[in-house]
């Protein structure tokens, strides 16, 4: 692989770009579906000449990007709505987690979302004990979020990855 080559370039740098969107999902600095969409177009653009192969590529990734980020808060929502945790709880959580991160650089941000969303419930409810189900509830859907994520990150990744082979 000549790094001479804009070519080769291209591609090293849209896989550099998978890697950090890939690893944006799991330590949430970079939005990381968005970033390896993103790569994806790029490669297709000034990656070569095969722009058919190139652009089907592209085409399934665009498709795979948009379910996955529907997917990602419809699914938990739906979760989130059935066991009563209201979006101001989760606004809450998702403030105090911003503040957490930069206070506690990457594990503030974890860390601020808990409390926060038990802060919330329980001024809702009024009974620490009560407020930990819907923090719970809340942790669940984020999770269940961060590994749609994740999953789509990482099939965006892999279709990339066998369009470059195959063109």
């Amino acid at each position: 692989m000549d790094l001479g080559d804009s070519e080769s370039s291209i591609t090293v740098i849209c896989a550099l770009a998978m890697v950090v969107g890939v690893l944006g999902v799991i330590i949430p600095l970079v939005p990381g579906v968005i970033l390896c969409w993103t790569a994806t177009v790029v490669w297709a653009i000034f990656g070569g000449v095969d722009s058919v192969g190139r652009w089907a590529v592209v085409a399934v990734v665009t498709i795979v990007a948009l379910l996955g980020l529907v997917s990602k808060y419809a699914w938990p929502g739906r979760n989130l709505k059935r066991s009563g945790v209201p979006n101001l709880t989760l606004l809450a959580g998702g403030a105090l987690g911003l503040v957490g991160f930069f206070v506690i650089p990457i594990v503030g941000l974890p860390i601020g979302f808990i409390l926060g969303v038990w802060l919330a419930e329980w001024r809702r409810v009024g009974d620490s004990k009560q407020a930990w189900p819907s923090t719970k509830a809340a942790l669940q859907a984020a999770g269940l979020s961060m590994l749609i994520e994740l999953s789509t990150a990482l099939v965006i990744a892999g279709t990339w990855t066998i369009g470059l082979l195959a063109t």
